[in-house]
């Protein structure tokens, strides 16, 4: 009786082993398949001499949105691949190194999240206001600060913080006292394959009807509101597959003779 019960034992401890092997098998065989689809289309934007790269090129907010993009694809199809490798082979060093790449993505992430609580009252209107009256220099795309905000206005059609007031006693007027507000600033008439400004001489001269007179900082909120729920619960969703990968990676780690 003893060693009847001691070999059902074993084989039903066989069999959740086995379970969580093929579990963890199609589990990392998704993110593989999601890492190659995001490493494919990030690689197709960066090496298509035509089409979409123009486009992407010409916006460097969507052209680091690439990077991003092909960074994400890449860990996601390493991390599909160790998983994949060490739950069919039962390897434990593959399933080693699996488990604390994704510890190590996992603890990012959290502190990442921290740094967000801590340093949340830098995306204050206040601090952006206080950051782009003293460094934004209008016309110097060699500046980081200064292309970046740039690119922020010709993307959501919006000029400063809170209104085009805010580039009143900033660097930007100190260094171009004759433009009351920055080129990026202007309204634009688009028409295929080209992009003209409405008037650009009035526009620089401060007449509201051919400028923009959005705040970014609204214009940016408002484009994102929707996604910033979305993004909060696919966060949780990932931290929460993170962690079942951990459990499972562990297990099998454990059970392999």
């Amino acid at each position: 009786g003893l060693g009847e019960a001691s070999a059902r034992g074993t084989s039903m401890e066989g069999d959740c082993l086995s379970c969580i092997k093929y579990l963890m098998f199609v589990f990392n065989f998704l993110i593989f398949l999601g890492g190659s689809f995001l490493l494919g289309v990030g690689v197709w934007v960066v090496v298509d001499p035509t089409g979409f790269r123009e486009i992407v090129a010409a916006n460097p907010l969507l052209f680091t949105g690439v990077y991003i993009i092909l960074a994400m694809g890449g860990m996601l199809f390493l991390l599909g691949f160790l998983g994949c490798c060490g739950a069919i082979r039962e390897n434990k060093c593959l399933l080693l190194f699996f488990f604390l790449l994704i510890l190590i993505i996992f603890l990012a992430e959290l502190a990442a999240a921290i740094l967000a609580f801590i340093f949340r009252e830098h995306l204050t209107r206040e601090y952006f206001t206080k950051e782009l009256k003293s460094h934004y220099q209008g016309y110097n795309n060699t500046d980081v600060f200064t292309s970046t905000w740039n690119a922020i206005m010709n993307t959501f059609d919006c000029c400063g913080v809170n209104s085009p007031e805010d580039f009143e006693e900033s660097l930007f007027r100190l260094i171009n006292p004759s433009d009351v507000v920055p080129e990026s600033c202007c309204r634009k008439n688009s028409h295929p394959g080209d992009v003209v400004f409405s008037n650009r001489e009035e526009c620089l001269s401060g007449n509201m009807l051919y400028r923009n007179n959005k705040g970014c900082y609204s214009s940016v909120v408002d484009y994102f509101e929707m996604y910033i729920y979305v993004a909060g619960a696919l966060a949780i969703v990932v931290l929460t597959i993170e962690l079942f990968a951990m459990v499972f990676a562990m297990c099998l780690f454990r059970g392999i003779q």
